[in-house]
């Protein structure tokens, strides 16, 4: 069974897994990303998965498959949802620092 926990989020450059699902969650997954200007994590997909990005600092392209490019800035949420193949991209002028947050979705029985 999970249990509340606090995680401290690093300043380091680069990734940090912050939760990495069971047992420590019912499946959520976490991680802190820093890319360097004009850096980006490469595209992927979220699979069955649904995710959100909170810009912590700088500015991001967000690039979704079959959508014009999304732009967000410190303080914004991202939401991406399932099977969506997308890219993050710093396009500011500093590091860009962001958290990930994904999780199952769960199937409905219709």
């Amino acid at each position: 069974m999970s249990e509340p926990m606090i995680i401290k989020i690093n300043s380091e450059q680069g990734y940090q897994r912050l939760l990495g699902g069971s047992p420590d969650t019912s499946g959520m997954k976490s991680g802190k990303v820093s890319l360097k200007i004009n850096e980006s994590v490469g595209e992927h997909s979220t699979d069955n998965k649904e995710e959100a990005i909170i810009i912590l600092q700088g500015e991001a392209e967000i690039s979704c498959a079959g959508k014009n490019p999304m732009t967000a800035a410190e303080g914004a949420l991202i939401y991406i949802p399932p099977h969506t193949r997308h890219d993050v991209k710093n396009i500011g002028k500093d590091t860009l620092n962001y958290v990930y947050i994904v999780a199952p979705v769960e199937q409905h029985k219709q």
